[in-house]
């Protein structure tokens, strides 16, 4: 508990058992009262060793959802533990799970019902080893969405994030895709339903077991996240509507 809110850590999980007790271990048990690890359908031993690290909320996809379904499942699992404040943390120790405290805070005091950790304030992408083309993807990504939704976030691509259940139980999840684009569609619904977004410095890893996308996935991410800010420029100025935008 944290200013008496329930905090609850969920990790989409895929391919994870190299990288998972890393990130477990690190996690802040002094505040955060559940963990939830939804699995992919992973060919590998993460279930086996979230089991042994004796995590209780664990979900196997009989069949691979993707990463949006991942979190899709995640989300309604940690309001049905009654969370206040849900943390959405990647088992492959890309994202320290030291950050979980403040971002926590950050919602639970109120101050932003959404918070992101970014790699883009600071120098902590390319330090912590993101390849060029892919930074240099994100800051163009980064400025166009900004254009278009309206914005001013220093990046929309980051895997690291904090909501308040208010926010989570305002979207219309079920609309967005599985795929990789569910992050841009989620945060796009965030600002088009009038929420604010706070941001912290955040460093990164990139080694061997983290996850990734190549080079071709990346290509549709990016055409996926130019047409989603096209879409939340349309609704927002009432040319067009959408369903991903209804409130629940």
């Amino acid at each position: 508990m944290l200013h008496n809110k329930k905090i609850v850590v969920v990790l989409p999980a895929y391919n994870a058992a190299k990288t998972l007790e890393k990130t477990y271990n690190e996690i802040p048990f002094d505040i955060v009262d559940d963990i939830v690890l939804v699995d992919d359908n992973s060919p590998d031993d993460t279930i086996r060793v979230a089991e042994n690290l004796g995590i209780k909320n664990i979900i196997k996809h009989q069949k691979n959802r993707g990463y949006g379904g991942n979190q899709k499942t995640c989300y309604a699992h940690a309001l049905s533990l009654g969370a206040d404040v849900i943390i959405m943390l990647h088992p492959d120790y890309q994202y320290t799970p030291m950050l979980i405290p403040a971002m926590a805070s950050i919602i639970a005091q109120d101050l932003y019902p959404v918070v992101l950790g970014s790699r883009i304030l600071g120098k902590g992408a390319l330090k912590g080893g993101m390849p060029m083309y892919k930074y240099i993807a994100n800051r163009f990504l980064t400025l166009f969405q900004n254009i278009l939704i309206g914005e001013k976030l220093s990046e929309y691509h980051t895997g690291y994030r904090a909501f308040s259940k208010e926010v989570i139980m305002a979207l219309h999840l079920e609309a967005n895709s599985d795929d990789f684009v569910f992050d841009n569609q989620m945060l796009s619904q965030i600002v088009y339903a009038g929420f604010s977004i706070g941001e912290v410095t955040c460093p990164t890893k990139y080694f061997a077991e983290a996850s990734s996308i190549n080079f071709k996935r990346s290509s549709i991410y990016g055409l996926g996240v130019l047409w989603v800010s096209i879409k939340h420029f349309l609704q927002r100025i009432g040319i067009a509507q959408f369903d991903m935008y209804k409130r629940m």
